[in-house]
């Protein structure tokens, strides 16, 4: 027993007599570790599950709204680390101020834009529609696009969408007489460029902190 039992852990579970030990090799290791995006987004939607029981009164998850998120997105304010100038501040507007100021700290809009994108995969992944999804409601849009907004007025940082590089349809079509081929051209040129989460986030990048 035991020569099987070293040629066993010598083979990495090759032969077909290594049985468990191959089992317990990298593979089974590979498949259990979680990706960072994965662990983040449990992470997040433990954090959001926990928020709803201590809400006063506890709310249960199917009767949460686009407002009690939006109510949500706002609590997570007190843990941001983002400088966000008012309007009367001295550096209101200025990318790089010179100085301190007694203005608060927020969660960066891209911080927050990409946590509704893990949320709003994480419900649908545990039993929720899409049309019940309270993470993909009209009011949670509109919020983030005025914490957009209001944040690049007072740090003096615009936020601009990369634009979708599309060929021309009439070129294509002349260019590739069959519709096959013409198809594949314009699909081609259209995911050249960046989608909508490329544009949100990435901007607020290493300056979370002014």
């Amino acid at each position: 027993m035991d020569s099987a039992g070293t040629a066993g852990t010598s083979t990495g579970g090759e032969g077909p007599s290594s049985g468990g030990a191959g089992k317990a090799g990298p593979q089974r290791g590979a498949a259990a570790a979680p990706s960072r995006y994965e662990s983040q987004k449990r992470r997040d939607w433990n954090t959001f599950l926990q928020y709803l029981r201590n809400h006063k009164p506890p709310l249960a998850l199917a009767r949460c709204s686009g407002a009690h998120v939006i109510e949500f997105l706002r609590y997570l304010d007190q843990f941001g680390k983002t400088k966000v100038h008012a309007p009367g501040c001295a550096f209101y507007g200025h990318p790089s101020p010179s100085g301190p100021c007694a203005c608060p700290l927020r969660q960066a809009w891209g911080s927050l834009d990409a946590l509704i994108g893990r949320l709003r995969a994480a419900y649908e992944e545990s039993g929720g529609t899409p049309e019940t999804n309270p993470f993909a409601a009209r009011a949670v849009r509109i919020y983030l696009r005025d914490v957009r907004e209001s944040q690049a007025k007072a740090r003096g940082i615009p936020y601009e969408k990369k634009k979708r590089k599309r060929a021309p349809a009439a070129a294509a079509g002349q260019a590739h007489p069959a519709g096959e081929s013409s198809t594949s051209t314009v699909l081609s040129g259209g995911s050249s460029g960046s989608g909508p989460g490329d544009g949100s986030g990435a901007p607020l990048r290493g300056t979370s902190s002014s």
